[in-house]
């Protein structure tokens, strides 16, 4: 019998290990550090949790998993090898990508980083001072260090923080035009280069106006929200939270476990941010049960589509107080749409456009949408929005082809698919192009389908995503055109395979579609969004 099991570890430490489809299996993982920085060889072994008899011939993935920092790590999973004792894989497990950091460095031109010695997380110790000095000599550069700790020993030149700081204890306001950055954020980069986007003080004061607003928050409040400053929420926290007068509750480790339950209730907090998929693992486990969350005035939702039964029960961790649904990006400089304090409280929908800004939804016909389902656009201008790249056309990448409005003004792409429910309240629905939202991290149809190329029986690939029943994060679908006699439950099995090879191991296929001929337009390009139409019409019907 040949079994498939997944094991998703933060750092080196197991968090779930998810059921066989014969038979339940127990998993023990051992990481240790290897002499490079943020690598770990990892040693697991699997018994039947039933007769405690070694599992053989199993597929073990082992990959990173932060569902509190959506696209903020884009660790690959690797899969294990049998080591040729009953039971027993071997995987070598790389954290972090040193290229990662090393465009982002270049693109932003970057004088310095700014960084610990290390840190602990999951009970391991991450030596962030090496991978700096990693990177530069895998770049063949320098780029000067500022290290927050008085007992790592420095490379010349590199700083100690408190060496970096300035004995005039006077503070100096420095006057700044509204669209001098502050920091710069990056997309995810599903294909080629992320973009290069930089937030600038009107950013700030749109966070702080969403905070207040829409999170309602006020002076003395404390705030906590699972987040990394690689995700716009990160900067989001630190803008909203202390620009109302507020106080930010740092947790020092995962978020997806009773301690951090703990951190929540001992904290006060009164506002609590979280992701749909964070929010799932905790009503799975049931890891946060018997909590007093009764300091908690509201949740806020963002960053995946939310699915409604497990918004409800995160409202009743807390006696049922309200989840505020929150979609922006990063470009938006905070959200387009949100639920408020003040309006009745519909779990997993919107309740209103935010505070100074517009959204429209259009048909497939680009007409205004009042109910129906449609691709979203931002209506400019409204305070926080981009408006430029470091690397790129901001025209060509948010206005280009886009319609207008009867009064001439040419609306922005978002990308999005919403739906305009009765009572004036919305839906998210995914992506309206060809990117997708499995799990948290964004990747495109394209990677997708070339990573299916070569799968016996397989002419052509199109690669959509799906909402669940009740909503929820994304499935994926697959649609084939392929040859005739080929076996369908084969196909699935090959397909899957291929992607956990090629791409990876985590996005799982939710159902593979023959296909006589894919959609096509007069140029040739795949009509996906007619094969997502298609799908989930005949899924109602069904």
């Amino acid at each position: 019998m040949r079994t498939q099991l997944i094991l998703i570890a933060a750092t080196s430490a197991i968090v779930a290990a998810p059921a066989l489809a014969a038979d339940r299996a127990k998993a023990a993982i051992d990481c240790k550090a290897t002499p490079d920085a943020l690598v770990y060889d990892c040693i697991i072994k699997l018994t039947n949790a039933r007769t405690t008899a070694p599992v053989e011939q199993a597929t073990v993935a082992v990959g990173a998993d932060m569902p509190s920092m959506p696209m903020a790590h884009n660790v690959r999973p690797v899969i294990a090898k049998a080591t040729g004792t009953p039971g027993e894989y071997r995987a070598r497990l790389e954290l972090e990508m040193f290229g990662d950091w090393a465009v982002r460095l270049k693109i932003a031109g970057a004088k310095g980083v700014i960084c610990v010695d290390t840190f602990e997380r999951g009970g391991k110790s991450m030596p962030m001072y090496e991978k700096v000095l990693a990177l530069s000599l895998a770049e063949g550069g320098n780029p000067r260090a500022i290290v927050m700790s008085d007992a790592a020993r420095l490379r010349t030149g590199d700083l100690r923080w408190s060496d970096f700081l300035s004995d005039d204890n006077q503070f100096v306001a420095v006057p700044c035009s509204p669209d001098d950055p502050i920091n710069v954020l990056f997309s995810s980069g599903t294909t080629g280069e992320p973009k290069a986007i930089p937030f600038d003080h009107t950013c700030a004061v749109k966070c702080a106006l969403d905070g207040h607003w829409l999170q309602d928050l006020h002076p003395g409040d404390v705030v906590a929200w699972p987040t990394s400053l690689g995700w716009m929420m990160g900067p989001w926290l630190i803008f909203a939270a202390l620009m109302n007068r507020g106080t930010v509750a740092l947790h020092h480790d995962v978020a997806h476990d009773r301690g951090f339950g703990q951190f929540v209730q001992d904290a006060r907090v009164n506002m609590l941010g979280v992701v749909p998929s964070l929010v799932r693992r905790w009503r799975e486990t049931r890891c946060m049960e018997g909590l007093d969350w009764s300091r908690v005035d509201a949740f806020s939702s963002t960053g995946e589509c939310s699915n409604a039964d497990d918004m409800r029960y995160l409202m009743n961790l807390a006696g049922g107080k309200p989840v505020i649904e929150y979609c922006g990006g990063t470009e938006i400089g905070g959200g387009f749409l949100s639920s408020t304090v003040v309006q009745p409280n519909v779990a997993a929908a919107f309740s209103t456009p935010a505070l100074g800004g517009d959204v429209v939804i259009l048909d497939d016909h680009g007409k205004p949408l009042e109910q129906g389902e449609g691709e979203l656009f931002v209506v400019p201008p409204s305070i926080g929005l981009s408006r430029r790249l470091l690397n790129r056309s901001h025209d060509d990448v948010y206005f280009k082809d886009c319609p207008t409005l009867p009064d001439g003004r040419i609306l922005r792409r978002h990308g999005d698919q919403f739906a305009r429910l009765p009572g004036g309240y919305w839906r998210a629905l995914g992506r309206a192009d060809d990117t997708m939202n499995l799990g948290g991290i964004k990747v495109s149809s394209a990677e997708i389908e070339r990573s299916l190329l070569g799968v016996p029986g397989v002419k052509e690939t199109a690669a959509i995503a799906v909402n669940p029943p009740g909503g929820g994060p994304s499935l994926l679908v697959i649609y084939a055109v392929v040859l005739p006699g080929t076996d369908a439950p084969q196909l699935l099995k090959s397909m899957q395979q291929s992607i956990r090879t090629n791409l990876n191991p985590l996005f799982k296929i939710h159902e593979v579609v023959p296909i006589d001929a894919l959609p096509r337009t007069a140029s040739q390009k795949v009509m996906r969004r007619e094969l997502r139409a298609k799908y989930e019409a005949e899924n109602r019907a069904n």
